[in-house]
């Protein structure tokens, strides 16, 4: 194809010089091979900053990737370290050459001072000593205090059952056994009769029992036994309370807590 054929349709309306117009042609197919090249060249910049903005963020995640493997490797270095220092490390129990250097004359006095002692305690035990004598090992008695009751148990018959004759006691045979009473509840019931003189109009009556708790129907007794269920054998108040339902005594937690505050001594 010549490249007249090539020119705009505006320019083939001129009649030019042929050269001209081939020169004309030739210029404008240069310029646009040079614009052609240049929108190369700027897809290809576009592409080399696209290449380079995703290279950045790939080294941006790999800085920081490294910065993270970093962090773990201090952590498991300090961590390796800790251990060594259990494993192999000296206990605070043991001391170094230095610390054992200070001692050594205290050591020295301390061991001559044993080795005294123990030459004194040889020359006493080759001496006759009695024997210590050691409690014997089984049951052991039951304390003199507790309250004793007695139960007897009589044969049915005193007589002989061979021969029939009377028999004669000869001895005893004591048995003991360990008994207790579990928590037994019972009323007070204070009667007060009132005398009245027909002659003067007066009436005469024993005064109230004094109490511990002014118009409460606790006793001493159950007032003590709550005290020391909880103090002493630190047993909790619905504890209590279940112990005295199994009595069919109703004491609500809220009752027994109200009995030790006003049986408390005030502060």
């Amino acid at each position: 194809m010549a490249l007249t054929d090539r020119l705009p349709l505006e320019l083939t309306q001129f009649e030019m010089n042929p050269a001209l117009t081939e020169w004309v042609a030739s210029l404008l197919q240069a310029n646009k091979d040079l614009l052609n090249q240049v929108k190369l060249d700027v897809i290809k910049i576009q592409q080399a900053e696209q290449k380079s903005q995703l290279d950045a963020t790939v080294i941006q995640q790999a800085a920081k990737q490294a910065k993270l493997d970093e962090t773990k490797i201090q952590a498991l270095i300090l961590e390796l370290a800790y251990y060594r220092r259990i494993r192999f490390a000296n206990k605070s129990e043991q001391f170094t050459a230095e610390q054992r250097e200070l001692f050594e004359e205290s050591w020295s006095s301390d061991t001559s001072a044993l080795d005294a002692e123990i030459e004194q305690s040889a020359a006493l035990s080759s001496a006759d000593v009695a024997p210590i004598k050691r409690k014997g090992a089984g049951r052991q008695p039951l304390p003199s205090h507790l309250l004793r009751i007695e139960h007897r148990h009589e044969p049915e018959s005193c007589t002989c059952g061979q021969c029939g004759k009377d028999l004669v006691k000869i001895g005893e045979d004591i048995t003991e056994q360990l008994d207790v009473e579990p928590a037994r509840f019972f009323v007070h019931h204070h009667i007060r009769p009132q005398y009245a003189c027909q002659s003067c109009e007066t009436i005469t009556a024993a005064p109230i029992p004094a109490a511990i708790i002014d118009g409460g129907m606790a006793a001493p007794g159950l007032l003590t036994w709550v005290m020391v269920s909880q103090f002493m054998d630190h047993l909790p108040l619905y504890r209590l309370e279940q112990i005295a339902a199994r009595s069919q005594v109703p004491l609500a937690r809220a009752t027994l807590a109200q009995y030790q505050f006003m049986a408390s001594p005030p502060l």
